[in-house]
């Protein structure tokens, strides 16, 4: 549904037309579908059977929107966010770590984001939806790396996240003037971690760590760019800048750091193995090739540039699903003929 709507504001073919689909694109992209996995694997952290209700409520909540049920779509957004929130706070419990409540703290930008969505249009809830998944990643990457980032990175993370959630603050109550603030938050929390993360190290490896390095090498540039243009004072409403802040933040930076990420979480949450496989840069290269159209197509006025550029973006995810599936299926069927006497 997400994709569909991308298409549709692309102003492109799409397989559905809908009005409805293009208005609510946002909040099911970001709460509907990012909210989905983020809350899954959380849930799988937490092993209690009741967890798995946040992602189901966020996943209903977007499919929901897409199908025109607003106030259901949002409600369920709202108790979904509510469920990540309780999840986070047992998850605290359990383990009292500044990690885990960076992560609770964006969930608590979620849920304020889908509260106000009720009564404001979703351009006007970007700033803490991106804070949301920055603040996400932020904490999963730190805890991922944290011996190559070194005893400092969670003082760090700590600091730039209250930095972060000062802008978001801001900028709720003084809108663009505090967009200024995040964006300066968001920029130098991407460029910490452009050069602290293991992108330096892992990208002269090979296989995996090269492809993860690689995706993430990408996604912390986007989202840099979309720092900056924010800090400038960019990022108003209707205008280019608009659209290149909000699809480097949530599609350069969040889905390249799905792509990154898909083989080391995807196990864990599915249940299956996710192999490393050569093609999978096949999907990455066609994202940030078509991010690179799209931003220059907003940037320079040519629409058709900006249409080619956000098409390929949409194929580029489509081909990553598939090829993902495909994967754990072959993988699956390779293991079950091994076993075979």
């Amino acid at each position: 549904m997400g994709l569909n709507a991308a298409l549709l504001l692309l102003g492109v073919p799409a397989p559905v037309e809908s009005e409805t689909l293009s208005n609510n694109h946002g909040l099911i992209m970001t709460l509907g579908f990012m909210g989905t996995v983020i809350a899954l694997e959380r849930a799988q952290a937490l092993h209690q059977p009741w967890a798995y209700l946040a992602p189901g409520l966020l996943g209903s909540g977007g499919l929901a929107l897409g199908f025109g049920a607003s106030w259901l779509g949002h409600t369920l957004l709202l108790e979904g966010t509510l469920a990540l929130l309780l999840v986070y706070a047992l998850l605290f419990k359990r383990a009292p770590l500044p990690l885990v409540a960076v992560q609770g703290l964006s969930a608590v930008w979620a849920f304020i984001a889908a509260v106000l969505a009720f009564t404001l249009p979703t351009a006007d809830l970007i700033v803490p939806l991106a804070a949301f998944i920055v603040l996400t990643i932020a904490a999963e990457r730190a805890e991922l790396a944290q011996l190559a980032m070194g005893p400092k990175a969670i003082p760090t993370l700590v600091l730039l996240s209250a930095l972060l959630s000062a802008g978001v603050a801001a900028h709720l109550l003084w809108a663009y003037k505090g967009a200024h603030l995040y964006g300066v938050a968001q920029a130098i929390i991407a460029m910490w971690l452009l050069r602290d993360d293991v992108v330096r190290i892992f990208i002269r490896a090979r296989g995996l760590r090269r492809y993860n390095a690689s995706a993430l090498l990408g996604g912390y540039t986007w989202l840099t760019l979309a720092g900056l243009i924010w800090a400038a004072g960019g990022g108003h409403i209707g205008t280019a800048s608009y659209d290149a802040v909000i699809h480097c933040t949530f599609l350069g930076f969040g889905v390249s750091m799905i792509m990154a990420h898909a083989p080391i979480i995807f196990p864990t949450v599915i249940g299956r193995p996710l192999p490393y496989t050569p093609w999978f840069y096949l999907p990455l290269v066609a994202l940030h090739g078509g991010m690179v159209l799209r931003i220059a197509g907003d940037f320079s006025g040519q629409g058709i540039a900006w249409q080619i550029g956000g098409s390929i973006t949409v194929i580029a995810m489509l081909i990553f699903v598939i090829l993902a599936a495909m994967t754990v299926l072959f993988n699956r069927r390779n293991q079950q003929q091994s076993q075979t006497p």
